[in-house]
């Protein structure tokens, strides 16, 4: 007859929120298998708080979506009133621009309603789908720009520059103040929702700038070509800042490791616990901006405490890598895999 291990089990939950509590509970069983047997000691899930998006994050889209939206429609007009291809681009980037900032915004929303028996993560990958369609529809505002502009170069037409300049410049006003609401309120560095619409609003504010330039050659030399060259170039811009958020999105929903957290260096911090022999099924992903994950299983020698090694662990997981949410397994080295006769 195989023998049978002792499986304990020890979860420790903490929530951030209005309030913090913990609970501990622990319970035996055993379990065999035919031919082996498997003896895991302290497997252990660490919650440390509970990812939360600042009242910053959303009082910046909120300002950013006011201020795009009542400009939208000011470039748009003036567009069709100047005859100007850099002017209607832009109005219409920023159409873009403001469902994208309402779409971050709904998914904050989403984001913040609790778990659930089917979501036990809740919502908070709905924040990534967001950025993942702003950055693709920056793609497709980028083509349709360079596409109108092959148009002007085979018939430029005249632009009413001065009026277009004036209009151009009450934009790149408007798109600063939204990024500046953004940086102040906001995490446009750790949050790539708010990332992907503040490369939106970066690219506004480029179109505005480009629209002034090609005004100002338009007025001092006539070159009404200079119309769509400068939309050509912004385009580029916008594509090379969407590339990255694309990038930074697909990562995250192929369960990739956080650009912040080398596995090796993981493994290797683990491993130099005393009393630890191997680290295995180790995995580092990230659910949403801000909120990674971490599972491995470690085996330890006979002697060791495991509940002791265990903390460790989860200390150096927390302080070393930032890591909050932490499912670790413990095993014991004469019991892991260890083959019987049949």
């Amino acid at each position: 007859m195989p023998q049978e291990s002792q499986h304990r089990q020890a979860c420790s939950h903490k929530h951030g929120g209005d309030h913090d509590h913990d609970h501990d509970h622990a319970h035996d069983h055993s379990h065999s298998h035919a031919g082996h047997n498997h003896g895991h000691h302290g497997h252990h899930h660490g919650h440390h708080g509970h990812h939360h998006h600042g009242a910053g994050n959303r009082k910046g889209l909120t300002y950013a979506l006011l201020i795009t939206a009542g400009i939208m429609i000011l470039e748009f007009v003036g567009g069709l009133w100047t005859n100007s291809l850099a002017l209607l681009s832009d109005s219409g980037h920023m159409l873009s621009d403001a469902g994208s900032l309402a779409l971050s915004l709904f998914a904050m929303w989403l984001a913040a309603r609790p778990a659930s028996p089917r979501r036990s993560f809740g919502f908070h990958r709905f924040e990534i789908l967001a950025a993942l369609f702003n950055a693709v529809t920056l793609f497709v505002i980028a083509g349709f720009i360079i596409w109108e502009a092959v148009e002007r170069f085979r018939h430029p037409a005249p632009v009413a520059s001065g009026t277009m300049m004036v209009i151009a410049l009450v934009g790149l006003l408007a798109n600063l103040l939204s990024a500046w609401s953004l940086m102040r309120k906001g995490d446009v560095h750790g949050n790539l929702n708010l990332r992907s619409a503040y490369l939106h609003i970066l690219g506004d504010a480029l179109g505005s700038v480009g629209a002034i330039l090609a005004g100002l050659a338009m007025l001092l030399f006539g070159w009404y070509v200079a119309d769509p060259i400068i939309s050509v170039i912004v385009s580029l811009l916008i594509l090379r800042g969407a590339w990255d958020v694309l990038k930074s999105t697909l990562h995250i929903l192929m369960e990739g490791a956080p650009l912040t957290v080398e596995l090796e260096t993981v493994k290797q911090t683990l491993a130099s616990i005393a009393g630890v022999r191997d680290v295995h099924d180790l995995h580092v992903w990230t659910i949403t901006s801000g909120m990674d994950s971490l599972s491995c299983h470690l085996l330890i020698e006979d002697d060791q405490d495991s509940q002791f090694i265990l903390q460790q662990a989860l200390e150096r997981i927390e302080k070393r890598f930032n890591i909050t949410h932490a499912t670790v397994q413990i095993e014991k080295s004469t019991n892991a895999h260890s083959a019987l006769p049949v």
